[in-house]
């Protein structure tokens, strides 16, 4: 071969991965919306502004704690404990209000100082014990757990007032869900914190090359402490969403919700590599999370084969990172 056809041939290559590393995800969205709308029921309504506004309301919450387990991932470590975390600081909130505390401050020392102390302890745990950050939020997420069973006597929460539910249902022009807006508005906040800000350009460096990182001076530590307190406010705002939408602070609230927030995040282009993502791309991992529950829904499948095609999207996604990341070594 020519060393002109094998610069063609390289050219080629970097091109699709180019192109693949901004636009995949959206790609994969449009191409399932496409796929789901011609094979749904003609009764469904699946193309109607309605469902569309029910999807974006059902992929909110996806969003949210697909954002935390984002930056997790993006240094090489992971948040098994968000569906715990949505618990418990939802049972936080319910016990408050029930308590006569007003709803915004219920909200404030529940869901964000609440879901920030958590993701503390996460990343101080990791700190201390220096043991990967699998093994640590994975017995968090069972201690988590096991703190609103005691708290909660492993009974629901409710009768909250109506304002709080309307943080997340009240409808902007009778139209957009504030749920949704809440999960705009702090994707746009984690974009300008990634994009814009030093300790975003840090945390990329720290998951891209640890030791590279740390000897050009960035604390590692630090920066692995505010990703986890990232994570955790993101679950506190995941369950301030649920325990809203339902109007009830559920002890198995969040319960599987890790694996929606990994699937939104690897879906969304994030590497487990570290070091590779974006926050649009996770946004739109979690429209796919909603499109997919939303339309198996409108075609009346089982809840289980629901988690099947989500099991075969986050293996889907890690293998083409795979294949990527060789491609670009050889």
């Amino acid at each position: 071969m020519s060393n002109t056809k094998q610069t063609e041939l390289i050219g080629q290559k970097k091109n699709f991965n180019y192109w693949w590393e901004r636009i995949g995800t959206l790609l994969i969205f449009f191409l399932l919306f496409i796929v789901i709308a011609i094979i749904s029921p003609a009764e469904s309504n699946f193309l109607s502004l309605n469902n569309i506004i029910n999807i974006l309301y059902q992929s909110a919450d996806k969003i949210v704690i697909g954002l935390g387990v984002f930056f997790a991932i993006l240094i090489g470590g992971i948040d098994l404990s968000i569906g715990s975390v949505m618990a418990l600081t939802g049972i936080w909130m319910g016990m408050m209000m029930n308590a006569g505390v007003p709803v915004f401050a219920a909200i404030l020392a529940g869901s964000l100082l609440g879901g920030a102390l958590l993701g503390a302890i996460n990343g101080a745990l990791v700190n201390l014990t220096r043991v990967h950050a699998f093994i640590i939020t994975l017995g968090t997420q069972w201690i988590f757990r096991g703190v609103v069973m005691i708290i909660s006597n492993a009974r629901s929460i409710s009768g909250f007032p109506q304002e709080f539910k309307q943080v997340v249902n009240f409808r902007i022009g009778n139209l957009l869900p504030t749920a949704v807006v809440i999960a705009l508005a702090l994707a746009a906040i984690l974009w300008f914190v990634t994009t814009k800000m030093k300790v975003g350009r840090n945390i990329y460096a720290f998951g891209g090359n640890p030791e590279a990182a740390w000897f050009s001076g960035i604390n590692i530590n630090l920066h692995r402490l505010i990703v986890f307190v990232i994570s955790g406010i993101c679950s506190g705002i995941g369950g301030l969403i649920i325990t809203a939408k339902t109007g009830a602070a559920e002890p198995l609230a969040g319960s599987s919700y890790e694996t929606f927030a990994i699937a939104a995040a690897v879906i969304g282009g994030t590497s487990f590599f570290g070091g590779k993502g974006k926050v649009w791309s996770v946004v739109v991992g979690g429209l796919i999370i909603g499109l997919i529950n939303n339309g198996l829904n409108m075609m009346r499948v089982d809840t289980f084969y629901q988690q099947v095609v989500m099991g075969i999207l986050i293996i889907a996604a890690v293998t083409m990172d795979t294949l990527f990341l060789r491609k670009k070594k050889s």
